[in-house]
């Protein structure tokens, strides 16, 4: 059974940086698509950021230029640099992995960014 652990979630200011990592337990490949979706207080949950197994990204409009994305295959590991945030990124930030068409979801970490 897999289990997605996330961490780096945070306080910051308008313009600083935070680095969210996401650990996956139980059995993955690297062709299992990876990601992170958030959910802002009263909204819909929104994807920000995903990657595929030959590194193919797709990144939120609202993201774009400032959050990376990456994967470590070898540890079941992906993160999310985020640079240059916005208070519209407060957030809690969800990692999630697809696998047999079915999404395992971590339990959050909250991004909250003050102006």
């Amino acid at each position: 059974q897999v289990q997605l652990v996330e961490s780096g979630g945070g306080l910051v200011q308008a313009g600083e940086a935070l680095r969210l990592s996401c650990a996956a337990s139980g059995t993955i490949f690297s062709f299992n698509p990876m990601g992170w979706y958030r959910q802002a207080p009263g909204k819909q949950r929104e994807l920000v950021a995903a990657i595929t197994s030959g590194s193919s990204t797709n990144y939120a409009d609202s993201v774009k230029g400032r959050f990376t994305i990456s994967r470590d295959n070898a540890k079941n590991t992906v993160s999310l640099q985020m640079n240059s945030l916005k208070p519209e990124d407060t957030a809690v930030y969800y990692c999630y992995v697809r696998r047999g068409g079915v999404s395992i979801w971590g339990q959050g970490t909250q991004v909250t960014v003050s102006s």
